[in-house]
């Protein structure tokens, strides 16, 4: 089957619904961590493009005074009994993140600002076991606006969430990355034709901009 016959499948199969952004986002950066970009680290994604991408994103948030939250990754060393528990039992490249570990840092050019938001998780989505969401049902937030790393695991788990949880996902396709091209694309396909919509960085911007107006 060729891409545009698969559309067509899933649209006459009813996997065409459209989702409207709100007033009222937040911008999500997941895990933009110094392991995706490190090629010595078994994480390495090559995200360089993404990052930028989601910097521009940060700012216009900023601008338009929309929340930015960063999440990031944190284990005790070694002991999956307190931290992470199957999840860092069946992904041992996890480790990068053990506490302590510098690979666990934010990314040069994509780090907090004063005023951001610091989601610490030890599971892939970025809502679960972290109060992300009644932080954001506080701010009065409606849309999620998704970027970061990786499209097919936390990027990917932290928009089904925010479905879930009552907010209209948004995730950015060229603000995240994957370690390869089909995962990335697939992952993507199957986001939009049932839990979000899949935007370009240059729709949410516009987007952002309109807010600030």
């Amino acid at each position: 089957m060729t891409n545009t016959d698969l559309h067509q499948d899933y649209a006459r199969a009813g996997f065409n619904g459209r989702l409207e952004p709100g007033r009222r986002p937040a911008l999500v950066l997941v895990d933009f961590a110094r392991a995706y970009f490190d090629p010595a680290c078994g994480l390495y994604t090559r995200p360089e493009a993404a990052r930028a991408k989601a910097a521009s994103l940060a700012e216009a948030a900023r601008f338009a005074g929309a929340p930015v939250v960063f999440t990031r990754v944190e284990y005790v060393a070694g002991d999956p009994a307190r931290d992470g528990g199957n999840f860092y039992r069946k992904l041992p490249a996890l480790a990068a993140f053990d506490r302590g570990n510098p690979l666990g840092d934010f990314t040069d050019g994509l780090r907090p600002h004063d005023g951001d938001l610091v989601i610490t998780k030890q599971y892939p989505s970025a809502f679960f076991g972290t109060g992300l969401a009644d932080q954001l049902r506080g701010l009065g937030v409606d849309t999620v606006l998704v970027a970061g790393l990786t499209t097919s695991g936390c990027v990917r788990a932290t928009a089904l969430d925010a479905l879930c949880e009552g907010f209209a996902p948004f995730v950015i396709r060229d603000a995240a990355a994957d370690r390869d091209s089909a995962v990335h694309e697939g992952n993507l396909f199957d986001l939009q034709a049932k839990y979000a919509e899949v935007v370009e960085t240059a729709a949410m911007l516009d987007y952002l901009n309109s807010l600030g107006r």
